[in-house]
Order: C-alpha cells, then sequence, then structure tokens
C-alpha cells in the first residue's frame, strides 16, 4: 500500500499496551508496509488485514498496538476455539495472532463472516502468507487469499540499531551506542537474534555485575555464538 511520503518519512509513535514494553514501535524499510496498514485502520479496503513475517519480527507487537487502537479483543490463534462465543457475541474487531497449522477453521470462517456482516475488521498474523496458508475449507481459503497482505522483513541496521536498543530499555539497562553499533555488525540479522543476544547480554551483565560496554560485548559474543545467536 502507498502511503503520504510524510508518513512514509516519521517513525510511528504508536501507543503500547504495557505488555509490549515501553518506548515507540521503530518503523523502517524491513516494517514500514505493516505499520501504514495498521496507521491506515480503519480504512482498509477489506474486512481484515494479514500481517506475515519471521518470529521475532514484531507481528504480535502490531497486533497489540491495532487491538488496543481497534479496542478488539487479542486472541492466540491456538485458543480460538474456546474464544469465539465471547468474539461472537457483540465484538466488532478481533486480532488472531500466530495462525498456523491446526487453527479452528471453521471458527474463523465463522468470525470472519461474522465481523464482515457487522463492517468490522480482523487482524490475522502469521509466519507466512494467506497465499501459503494450507486452508481446507473452501470458503475460508478463498476469503483470507483475497485479504490484503503485509510483509515484515529481517531488519536494516537502523531498524536493528532500534530495536536492540528498545530491548534493552525494556530491560530497564541503559546501553551507550557504541556497544549497540557493534552488535549491529556482528549478530544475525533478525529480530529474534537481537531478543536472545540481549536477554543474554543483560543476564550476563545482572550476574556479573557489568555495564554493557564494548569491552563486555566483544567477552560475552562467543557465548552468544555458542548459543547460535
Amino acid at each position: 500500500m502507498s502511503a503520504a511520503s510524510a508518513a512514509a518519512q516519521r517513525a510511528f509513535a504508536f501507543e503500547l499496551p504495557a505488555a509490549a514494553g515501553a518506548g515507540d514501535f521503530h518503523v523502517g524499510a524491513a516494517n514500514r508496509e505493516a505499520a501504514e496498514w495498521i496507521e491506515a485502520w480503519p480504512r482498509w479496503p477489506a474486512p481484515g488485514l494479514a500481517l506475515h513475517g519471521p518470529p521475532g519480527c514484531g507481528k504480535s507487537h502490531l497486533l497489540a498496538v491495532w487491538a488496543r487502537r481497534a479496542q478488539a479483543p487479542r486472541v492466540e490463534a491456538r485458543d480460538l476455539t474456546r474464544a469465539l462465543p465471547g468474539l461472537l457475541a457483540g465484538a466488532r474487531a478481533a486480532a488472531i495472532d500466530d495462525i498456523g497449522p491446526g487453527a479452528d477453521e471453521r471458527a474463523l470462517l465463522h468470525l470472519y463472516n461474522t465481523l464482515a456482516a457487522r463492517g468490522g475488521s480482523l487482524l490475522l498474523s502469521a509466519t507466512a502468507p494467506p497465499a501459503a496458508w494450507r486452508i481446507a475449507l473452501p470458503d475460508l481459503r478463498s476469503r483470507l487469499r483475497a485479504l490484503p497482505a503485509a510483509a515484515i522483513a529481517e531488519p536494516d541496521d537502523d531498524l536493528l540499531a532500534a530495536v536492540l536498543v528498545k530491548l534493552f530499555a525494556d530491560r530497564q539497562t541503559a546501553v551507550a551506542p557504541a556497544p549497540i553499533g557493534y552488535l549491529v555488525g556482528r549478530i544475525e540479522r533478525s529480530f529474534a537474534a537481537a531478543r536472545r543476544t540481549v536477554a543474554l547480554l543483560d543476564r550476563a551483565a545482572c550476574e556479573r555485575r557489568r555495564a554493557v560496554t564494548v569491552p563486555f560485548v566483544r567477552e560475552m559474543l562467543p557465548s552468544a555464538e555458542a548459543e547460535g545467536l
């Protein structure tokens, strides 16, 4: 989706629920399209939207942002069967996280049809785009494949740096720019690796009562590599 150039140049200062962590959702080339779709709601051209991308890329974070904005219940796909009666009772929007094999297709079709009839919205997330989802029910398959889909890719340098800063801040750990830059050039370029690396460094810093500095990061990176980071 194309967005106004002014919007494309700025960071989206989303208000986050406490569970999503403090601070803004940082927007870069990897997630700008998805962020613009969330920003565009409720002016979506269809009853729903599918976000897709690798684990840890921020899909659940965006779902939380949108769910708060749309006053929508947020449900894990594995819990949809149990949650369906409450959703059907009057919700006009719903966010379903982590669509994958084993999801209750009849429940999802019922929810889609109900929200569409109410003029509501359905936000879905998965690791793959809807065209790749293995959906047995033809009616559900056709509906989901017709939805607009927004991909979230792995981060570029600027976005990875912003994510690392935010992850440390969520743990109330202050880190100077130099260690962040050192990490950006050395860890796997993925959101998942950033999360694992920050968790390891923060834990080690607390245990050793050390600040997260370049020498400390250099010392700890072999441990991170041994853990597959």
